[in-house]
């Protein structure tokens, strides 16, 4: 299985292949390349509709330009910070960029799906401003504008800690609480969608489809919050240890 970095002649291959429409896993079969890493290889550069091999090889290249350019400034003796509980940098780099990756393509903008990533991959599950500005070396505007957008989804909710910073937290129950304000948008639009039904005619085409629309969206609203109401514990539940399952 080819390893290192993508070849001009595969991101080619990438590229008919997305034209194509093939899904990332029959790419990466074809390349015999990890599925992550085609998904990775797109998303990073323009997404499906706007990947082009040309500009995400040069692209590449500037990131690898970037990177050496980092290590030769970098003053000779600097320690590079280990990471708690003996985690590779550089695996858990690539996983967050997977990860990114992953919430981008259920349509989350890049700026928002990399705090996301960088609260869910944190061991506290929050972080501060300044905090999440130093580790994606981005604007303070930019983490603001990112949190406002994650809040309105339900997907992030501040605090203030003991020493009276604001903190954005991603914990466990926010998954609840995100997929229920998911399920009241879905119960919003099928009332709207049962409101045209005798704007337009009882029995007409264009009424007919929208109650359909209706009754399909009211079953899965109320499905949606039925399993998160049952799974809820799931997310406080903790992982079984070697020495638990032993026993």
């Amino acid at each position: 299985m080819p390893g290192g970095r993508l070849t001009q002649q595969e991101r080619q291959q990438i590229a008919l292949g997305v034209a194509d429409g093939l899904a990332y896993a029959e790419i990466a079969r074809r390349l015999e390349r990890p599925t992550s890493t085609i998904t990775r290889e797109v998303m990073r550069n323009g997404g499906p509709t706007a990947y082009r091999a040309d500009l995400a090889h040069r692209a590449t290249e500037r990131r690898a330009h970037r990177r050496r350019r980092r290590r030769e400034t970098t003053p000779r003796g600097t320690q590079i910070p280990e990471l708690p509980h003996g985690r590779d940098p550089e695996a858990v780099r690539e996983y967050e960029e997977t990860f990114t990756t992953v919430l981008m393509q259920t349509g989350a903008p890049k700026m928002m799906s990399r705090v996301l990533t960088c609260l869910y991959t944190s061991d506290t599950g929050s972080l501060t401003a300044a905090e999440l500005v130093q580790r994606l070396q981005v604007s303070p505007a930019s983490i603001s504008k990112a949190i406002s957008y994650l809040e309105t989804q339900g997907l992030v909710r501040r605090e203030r800690d003991d020493r009276r910073r604001e903190r954005y937290v991603a914990d466990d129950d926010v998954w609840y609480q995100s997929m229920i304000a998911s399920a009241r948008g879905t119960i919003q639009l099928a009332e709207t969608a049962r409101q045209g039904v005798g704007i337009l005619g009882q029995g007409t085409p264009a009424a007919t489809r929208l109650e359909n629309i209706a009754r399909f969206l009211d079953f899965v609203s109320e499905s949606l919050t039925r399993a998160a109401d049952q799974a809820r514990e799931v997310l406080h539940t903790k992982p079984e240890t070697p020495s638990d399952s032993a026993t």
